[in-house]
């Protein structure tokens, strides 16, 4: 099997009890994530002029890239789905909300943009564990 597929389907599933706290801190994170981007989704019109665009595309765009990783990215990470690829989006929204959004001010600012960015560098790390659905599919596509 190549690399790409064992990157995104791990063979070797955490032990049950590992497993279980993986599975309940996507379904934790994952929850708090999705939230923030139905607010920011919300909010739409009265954000799309004013939201931070820290990479130069524009202020619509950055939200919309913003909404997407907070919102369809955390449902894929809650369910495990292509997990480690789903990951990268909300780790570099969340690099930027700290180090370039809120990088000059008082870490009381970027504390929660710090926590998210720590929790998902470690969740990609430990990988999805068995109850995701990338465990499943590698699990069916070996048989």
């Amino acid at each position: 099997m190549n690399a790409l597929y064992r990157f995104l389907f791990p063979m070797k599933p955490a032990s049950t009890a590992f497993s279980l706290f993986l599975l309940a801190m996507r379904l934790l994170f994952g929850s708090l994530f999705l939230i923030h981007g139905f607010q920011k989704l919300m909010n739409y019109g009265m954000l799309s002029g004013t939201f931070p665009d820290p990479l130069g595309f524009s202020s619509e765009l950055s939200l919309l890239l913003t909404i997407l990783a907070e919102l369809g990215c955390s449902i894929a990470f809650m369910f495990g789905f292509l997990y480690r690829l789903f990951l990268l989006p909300m780790i570099f929204a969340m690099g930027i909300a700290c180090f370039v959004i809120h990088g000059n001010e008082p870490f009381a600012a970027k504390e929660l943009a710090f926590v998210y960015l720590s929790v998902f560098v470690l969740m990609y790390i430990a990988g999805p564990g068995k109850y995701s659905l990338d465990q499943w599919i590698g699990k069916k596509s070996r048989h």
